[in-house]
């Protein structure tokens, strides 16, 4: 019995996206912050309300002036987390609109040429050019089709 141990072009696609997409899913839980999260900012607060000296409590305009800090930070968090996402939609849209139209890629040092014949939808579109799947990112033009006529 002999083993084949060779991809072919489009299962070596195939893999490299699933690893690209792995990739980037992990990178985002390992990326270091210099910056306090709200809940990193809880535990500071608890921790200062705990050992607070009861002969002299933080003033309420202290308590007051923290708990805007918080709310400001929380509003943040969620606005960033939006972004995220309404950049997600818009990359997806973007690659959803290059059905069928013309394309120029880059595969390594690879220029591919070729028309969109498939999208796939998610965190990391990618789309079905000759045959393959490639991330949306290495597109570099789409053409309409009276461009490439």
């Amino acid at each position: 019995m002999e083993l084949n141990a060779t991809l072919n072009a489009q299962e070596q696609s195939l893999l490299r996206m699933q690893v690209d997409s792995f990739n980037k899913a992990i990178e985002q839980g390992k990326k270091t912050s210099q910056n306090l999260g709200k809940d990193d900012f809880i535990k500071i607060l608890i921790t200062q309300l705990t050992h607070q000296d009861p002969t002299a409590p933080m003033e309420d305009k202290e308590f007051i002036a923290q708990m805007a800090q918080f709310s400001s930070l929380e509003q943040m968090t969620n606005m960033a987390q939006d972004f995220n996402r309404l950049a997600n939609m818009l990359s997806g849209s973007e690659a959803t609109s290059s059905l069928g139209k013309a394309v120029e890629l880059t595969d390594g040092d690879k220029v591919i040429n070729g028309v969109v014949q498939a999208v796939t939808r998610g965190a990391v579109p990618q789309v079905l050019v000759n045959g393959n799947y490639y991330i949306w990112e290495q597109v570099t033009k789409v053409y309409t089709n009276a461009d490439k006529e």
